[in-house]
């Protein structure tokens, strides 16, 4: 794989940015801005909470992250079917009937963010947010349509498209969105992330601001983590953002059972971001 050179860098022609509409009733190329990220205000999927008042009001009645984090694994199970059997395939006659779970998107990205189950995850920013992808196996690019073509294909996969999976992910957003608020950093509008690369493929760089500082287009669903050690593991070149509350669908301790533990996973919804580049 090659090495990262920012010199050499450069945002290429063709980009695509992202739909005219959305469910958060902001403007994309607003959401997909430095703008925002420096300035954010609240992000909610329409209708989310609304239809899902039971939920809140049992989180709001959790002493802390992880009693919150219980209570939101029950809701789903009880509204999604999504218990211990049908996460983990039986056997023979005991095998039931697949259901799509976020939870299985997620451990599937922790697999390979390139892989069906990621596809489906970046599809959810393109549908709730606007926002497209740069990268799925290959760079997004306008003039590359049959590579956009096996992202769609990939994305709207029916293995994956049952079980409402698209309001699973909206009440995961929704419920990491008030637990940031909450329990997780209520002080905080933005926390720093880290994420090593080794080439910019994924993420164009859109303008070099210094040495050091450039503005990049983020995939539209990207891996960060809080421990800058951990990031040196996945590359030689760590990107540094302030990243907003407001575009972070996941984070490692939002429940005390997930298949993203072990790295101090945060997935954090993209556009333009101001960065921070060191080797």
């Amino acid at each position: 794989m090659a090495h990262a050179d920012i010199s050499e860098a450069g945002t290429p022609d063709g980009d695509l940015i992202g739909h005219s509409t959305n469910l958060v009733g902001l403007s994309t190329p607003f959401l997909a801005d430095v703008a925002f990220n420096a300035r954010p205000v609240p992000v909610h999927i329409s209708g989310v909470r609304e239809m899902n008042g039971p939920l809140f009001e049992m989180l709001g009645l959790a002493d802390d992250l992880a009693e919150a984090g219980d209570a939101f694994a029950a809701y789903m199970m009880a509204m999604f079917g999504i218990d211990r059997e049908q996460r983990e395939a039986g056997n023979g006659a005991e095998r039931r009937r697949y259901r799509s779970s976020y939870l299985r998107l997620i451990k599937g990205w922790g697999y390979d963010s390139n892989s069906p189950e990621g596809a489906v995850l970046k599809g959810w920013v393109e549908s709730r947010f606007g926002i497209f992808p740069t990268f799925h196996r290959q760079r997004l690019v306008r003039q590359a349509p049959a590579a956009w073509a096996a992202y769609v294909a990939e994305k709207m996969s029916s293995r994956f498209h049952n079980n409402a999976i698209m309001t699973q992910l909206d009440l995961l957003y929704e419920f990491c969105q008030w637990a940031l608020v909450r329990f997780a950093c209520p002080t905080e509008t933005h926390l720093t992330l880290h994420r090593g690369v080794n080439d910019f493929d994924e993420h164009p760089i859109r303008e070099r601001l210094d040495r050091r500082r450039v503005v990049m287009r983020l995939n539209s669903l990207s891996s960060f983590t809080a421990e800058r050690d951990i990031a040196d593991c996945f590359g030689d070149v760590i990107l540094t953002a302030r990243v907003p509350r407001e575009k972070i669908l996941f984070f490692n301790t939002l429940m005390t059972s997930h298949p993203l533990k072990g790295e101090g996973e945060y997935l954090v919804i993209g556009g333009d971001y101001e960065l921070s580049v060191s080797r």
